[in-house]
């Protein structure tokens, strides 16, 4: 059957429901097949007889939701807006304070982090100062140990020399 028909729109087209078809003079045993096919199916304890050919009851269903909503009051509608409106303003309110304390929270936050950075920059300030500082230190102190060195290899010429402190 798939390779007869092509899976297209044609397909829902050419299907048609027994409902659907054109009343023609069917022979009496097509009337008995057709009845006993729908009443088969029909579960709502009618017979397929008391229903109108062309409307099935999820048609007679959209029709009354349709006619239920068309019947709607405009008071309650106006109430339901006035309502809807003030639920919206209160949920305005509601996210403005939140939104408020969200951008508190983020100065706060913006607050500590420029402290922490100031104090870590201190701190590699310090760090490279006292780097320097000890680089410093280390070369007074060879600079200071050279002279000693100096001094002891030159102690004994002088003694020679006759020159005494």
């Amino acid at each position: 059957m798939s390779s007869y028909y092509p899976r297209t729109k044609d397909l829902t087209r050419t299907r048609k429901s027994l409902t659907e078809s054109p009343p023609s003079s069917p022979s009496p045993t097509d009337k008995n097949y057709r009845h006993d096919r729908l009443s088969r199916y029909d579960f709502s304890g009618e017979s397929a007889t008391d229903k109108p050919l062309g409307r099935t009851s999820s048609y007679t269903r959209r029709e009354t939701r349709l006619a239920a909503l068309n019947r709607q009051e405009p008071d309650s509608s106006v109430k339901d807006y006035k309502k809807m409106y003030a639920e919206a303003l209160h949920e305005n309110e509601r996210l403005k304070s939140r939104l408020q304390d969200s951008k508190q929270e983020l100065v706060k936050i913006r607050s500590q982090l420029e402290k922490v950075t100031q104090r870590h920059d201190r701190i590699s300030e310090r760090s490279s100062v006292l780097e320097s500082e000890k680089r410093e230190k280390q070369a007074l102190e060879k600079r200071v140990s050279d002279m000693e060195e100096e001094i002891k290899q030159d102690a004994p010429l002088r003694f020679r020399c006759g020159y005494q402190p």
